[in-house]
C-alpha cells in the first residue's frame, strides 16, 4: 500500500510540475492563422475613392508573449463616378512581421506589430506600374472568444512609405510619405494616378479572425 501510495504520490508531482510548465510557456511554440480585412473610402460629388485589402497571415510564438510571421494578399485601389471607372489598382502584398503581446485583464490583450510590407502591381486603367516599400507600426486588441480562437482590431500608428508609378513611356514617379496615424495630406498623384483615398497604399484600420494550434 505505501508503495503504491509514493508511486501515486509521484505521479501526481510530475503531472503539477508538467502542467506549471506548460502554463508558464504560454503560447510558445503555437502556431496562428489570421486574415485582416481593411477597406477604406472617401467621397466627393459623384466621385467615390476605395482602399479595399485582404491579407491572410500565418505565424508562430517564439516566447509567451512574442510572435512573428508573414502575410501574403492583396490590395485593390479603385475610383469610381457616374461616367465610370477612372482606375482601378490590383496589389500583391508580402508583409513580414513581428508582434508583441501584453494581457490586460482575462483574455483582452493589447499588442504591438512592427511590419516591413513589400508592394507589387499595376493600374489597369492606364497600365501603371506600382511598387512600395515600408516600415509600419501598429497597435490593436485581441480578444480571445476560446482559447483556439480571437478577433483582433489593429490601427496604423506610424508609417513610412516609398512609392514607385511608373508608366509605359515617360519619366517614372516616386512619392516618400511618412505619416502618424495617417493624419497627412493626400498627394495628388494617388488621387489622378490610382484613385486612392489616403497617400498610402492599406487602409489604416483592420480587423481579423485568428485561430491559434
Amino acid at each position: 500500500m505505501k508503495k503504491i501510495l509514493l508511486i501515486a504520490g509521484l505521479s501526481l508531482l510530475s503531472f503539477v510540475g508538467q502542467a506549471q510548465e506548460k502554463e508558464s510557456k504560454g503560447l510558445e511554440g503555437a502556431w496562428f492563422a489570421t486574415s485582416q480585412f481593411g477597406y477604406q473610402q472617401s467621397k466627393t460629388a459623384d466621385v467615390k475613392h476605395t482602399n479595399m485589402s485582404v491579407i491572410p497571415i500565418v505565424g508562430t510564438f517564439v516566447t509567451p508573449s512574442v510572435a512573428v510571421g508573414a502575410g501574403v494578399g492583396y490590395v485593390n485601389i479603385k475610383s469610381d463616378s457616374d461616367a465610370g471607372t477612372a482606375a482601378n489598382t490590383g496589389i500583391l502584398v508580402v508583409e513580414p512581421l513581428v508582434r508583441k503581446y501584453w494581457n490586460i485583464a482575462g483574455n483582452f490583450y493589447f499588442f504591438g506589430q512592427v511590419a516591413a510590407p513589400i508592394m507589387s502591381g499595376k493600374e489597369k486603367e492606364s497600365d501603371l506600374k506600382v511598387t512600395q516599400f515600408g516600415v509600419s507600426m501598429s497597435g490593436g486588441f485581441d480578444f480571445f472568444v476560446t482559447k483556439n480562437f480571437s478577433v483582433e482590431f489593429s490601427y496604423d500608428l506610424a508609417n513610412f512609405t516609398s512609392t514607385t508609378l511608373k508608366p509605359d513611356s515617360g519619366d517614372k514617379t516616386t512619392v516618400n510619405n511618412f505619416s502618424v496615424a495617417h493624419v497627412a495630406t493626400v498627394d495628388p498623384v494617388y488621387v489622378d494616378a490610382l484613385g486612392g483615398s489616403m497617400p498610402n497604399l492599406t487602409s489604416p484600420l483592420s480587423f481579423g479572425f485568428k485561430f491559434v494550434f
